[in-house]
């Protein structure tokens, strides 16, 4: 059980343990099938979301309102961060104020790794907070979303009982996809074959431990699981050939395999990465399903980060 463990912070998926990982799922799909939670009553949490958020900010504002504690909306633009002060400035305020936790979600890649102290170092003495805070990373740059990862490793695990040997075919943009990044990272370590497809403009191929795919039929032939990613227009410089992607990249109807699963992390450009027919189709609801998994993972992930020392109660 999840609650068994403690975590200090969540950084991204490499600073999991394998056993942490199974945790996390054993936990969440607890909570998910009716398990009392734990109390977090008394703790603080600050959600400083520098992105546009739906699933990632409301599911973690759900969970820690189930979990018994009080969440604060950060407003970025109306915070001293406006008038230049250091990240690492503006966490250890929040610390002595009294906050337990920060859930940060930024563009700026190694921000949380550096809030933590990882590289900043003055004097040769590493910044320490007033007070010890956690942190945790709910999208950070293209390369890591952990919280993401880890409620698609429960929505694969309710739906597979055994996992040795599934195949997973991700389709899209992999370049800017932290996502995909964090999928990879953890299945690989479940012995799911992961297949990426992709047009040469969002291919990655510094990512390890992978088969690239030209051709997208192929790919799908003996896929398990199929994750369609969004094109990030955010991210992008040029011009999208959106007419050629749809034509050899969409999911459809007919492309789909019949006894594989549909996943997207969100939000989907519909009729882009996958027809309006499939997501609202009984093949969709997985998507949403993610959504709802969302939930109960991050109420996981935060009696694992924020329980108290000296025991707990059921709320």
């Amino acid at each position: 059980m999840a609650a068994n463990t403690k975590l200090e912070h969540l950084i991204d998926i490499k600073s999991l343990s394998t056993e942490e990982i199974l945790a996390i799922a054993d936990r969440a799909l607890e909570l998910k099938n009716g398990a009392k939670p734990l109390s977090l009553k008394g703790k603080h949490a600050a959600m400083i979301f520098f992105e546009n958020s739906t699933r990632t900010y409301f599911s973690f504002e759900m969970a820690l309102n189930k979990l018994g504690a009080s969440v604060y909306n950060f407003e970025t633009s109306k915070s001293s961060l406006s008038k230049g002060e250091d990240f690492f400035d503006t966490v250890n305020n929040l610390s002595a104020i009294g906050f337990d936790a920060c859930i940060i979600r930024t563009s700026k890649e190694g921000l949380i790794k550096r809030t933590l102290g990882e590289r900043t170092k003055e004097k040769g003495k590493e910044r320490e907070f007033f007070k010890k805070i956690a942190l945790i990373n709910a999208g950070e740059g293209t390369s890591a979303h952990p919280t993401q990862a880890l409620l698609d490793f429960v929505t694969i695990k309710e739906k597979f009982k055994n996992l040795d040997g599934l195949n997973l075919v991700i389709v899209g943009d992999i370049r800017h996809s932290r996502v995909a990044k964090s999928n990879i990272e953890l299945l690989n370590r479940f012995n799911i074959s992961v297949k990426c497809v992709a047009p040469g403009y969002f291919k990655d191929e510094n990512i390890k431990n992978v088969e690239w795919c030209e051709n997208l039929n192929e790919a799908l032939e003996n896929a398990d699981i199929v994750m369609a990613l969004r094109i990030q227009k955010e991210r992008i410089q040029g011009i999208i050939e959106f007419e050629d992607y749809i034509k050899n990249y969409q999911i459809t109807e007919e492309n789909l395999p019949k006894n594989a699963i549909l996943m997207h992390p969100g939000p989907v450009n519909r009729d882009i990465e996958v027809t309006s027919g499939l997501l609202d189709s009984k093949k969709g609801e997985i998507i949403l399903e993610q959504a709802h998994n969302g939930v109960f993972t991050r109420m996981a992930i935060l009696e694992m980060i924020l329980k108290n020392e000296k025991g707990v109660n059921n709320v």
